[in-house]
């Protein structure tokens, strides 16, 4: 079958890609699932609001977004025991088919008039308690399925889908909330996971490995977390993820008040900001994914850098549309982060470990952001919106150099364990 024009026109890096036939088989999939998630971002909280008792819809709505996100990090510690012996396809299967049944009974139950908000949250909860072996289960399996010089345009690929999501989600939800309840777009998020459980379970013996067992000490081994601690590259960018991802918390509540409080403007601008900077976050992640050569260190320094910078012009009161531009700008440098932190795991971590350290790591940083958020209530509070965004913006470059000087130390006392073959 000859290429089409529009294949060829991308970058070599990722053409060679889809030469896998399990990539390529797994990658749209993935990017339906994605869509799904996306449009939850309206549905799970416009539902919420929906069901909510009378005067207690911000104490619910917060409890529903959540139990949306949370229950994964304690489900990487409470079914460590059983699921790290699983193989990253049967991890990613079961984490879909739990989503798919917990998230399919919302409608369900919202057709039968029997929603109450105590069903809905347990729901919620019950769909994300895996959901950290379930995100270890899919980096791991692209790690098995591809040879490592590709793991990193695959990594972008997989990033930008999410980071697009976040784009096309949002506006397909609105769109089709205005002819059905969010309980049905719910639904459709279900649905998404049965066909991505469906691809996995299709895909060929080339990602077939025996059950990721643990190493030949298995009765005195560690978990994922006390492993990284023998592993100070993976355990530094984890730590420096958790407090890029803190520090971030505190945008999504300063971010809306500065729409409404200081530009006395609506939702239409709102998220023309958070459309601006997953534009830049699609375009950053694939750019980098088309690269053969990347410092990754040094690249992932100047990225929580370079989001700090883009902060600092909503303190000194710049007009709107260059705030625009800061967004967008920010979205681009942000793009690659995700893909540069999973091939350095996938690289630096054995094989038998991966989908164990994976799932350690999401239950991790599971907690950063909303602890974040949490902390962005009593800063806009005290600060106002502009200065909580230029205090987040500075405490994320404080971050920056802090990181850069224990990398140098580090880099200077011991050498890396291993290449990462997107480094030179």
């Amino acid at each position: 079958m000859k290429p089409t024009r529009t294949f060829r026109l991308l970058p070599q890096t990722y053409r060679s890609l889809f030469s896998y036939r399990e990539f390529r088989r797994l990658l749209p999939a993935l990017a339906v699932s994605d869509l799904g998630d996306g449009m939850s971002i309206v549905a799970v909280a416009w539902l919420a609001v929906q069901t909510a008792p009378p005067g207690r819809s911000g104490l619910y709505v917060g409890a529903a977004i959540a139990a949306y996100a949370l229950p994964g990090a304690a489900g990487a510690l409470v079914f460590g025991r059983w699921l790290r012996r699983l193989p990253a396809r049967r991890l990613l299967a079961v984490d879909c088919w739990l989503r798919a049944l917990c998230l399919g009974c919302v409608p369900l139950a919202w057709a039968a008039g029997v929603l109450h908000p105590v069903l809905y949250v347990v729901l919620l909860a019950g769909s994300s308690v895996l959901h950290a072996w379930g995100s270890a289960g899919k980096y791991s399996l692209v790690a098995q399925i591809l040879p490592p010089e590709r793991r990193l345009p695959a990594n972008a690929l997989i990033s930008s889908s999410a980071s697009a999501s976040v784009i096309a989600g949002p506006a397909l939800a609105g769109f089709l909330a205005t002819a059905v309840s969010p309980a049905w777009l719910i639904g459709l998020d279900a649905l998404s996971f049965v066909v991505l459980a469906v691809q996995v379970g299709r895909l060929g013996d080339g990602t077939k490995q025996a059950p990721a067992s643990a190493p030949a000490d298995t009765a005195r081994s560690a978990s994922g977390l006390r492993m990284l601690r023998g592993q100070p590259e993976l355990l530094g960018i984890l730590a420096l993820t958790w407090f890029f991802n803190f520090f971030y918390g505190p945008v999504e509540v300063a971010l809306p008040l500065h729409v409404t409080e200081d530009l006395h403007a609506g939702s239409g601008v709102l998220g023309l900001y958070w459309t601006l900077f997953g534009v830049g976050a699609v375009l950053g992640g694939l750019t980098v994914g088309a690269l053969r050569r990347l410092p990754v260190w040094p690249v992932t320094l100047a990225i929580v850098a370079g989001w700090g910078l883009t902060l600092l012009p909503f303190e000194l009161g710049a007009p709107t549309a260059v705030t625009f531009t800061c967004f967008a700008l920010g979205g681009l440098i942000y793009g690659p982060f995700t893909a540069l932190s999973f091939t350095l795991f996938q690289d630096r971590t054995p094989a038998d470990w991966l989908t164990t350290v994976l799932a350690a790591r999401g239950a991790a940083l599971l907690t950063a952001a909303p602890l974040g958020t949490a902390l962005g209530g009593p800063f806009v509070a005290a600060l106002g919106p502009r200065d909580t965004l230029a205090v987040s913006g500075v405490a994320t470059l404080v971050l920056a150099l802090v990181a850069t000087g224990f990398r140098a130390r580090a880099r200077y006392g011991t050498p890396p364990r291993g290449p990462v073959r997107a480094e030179r």
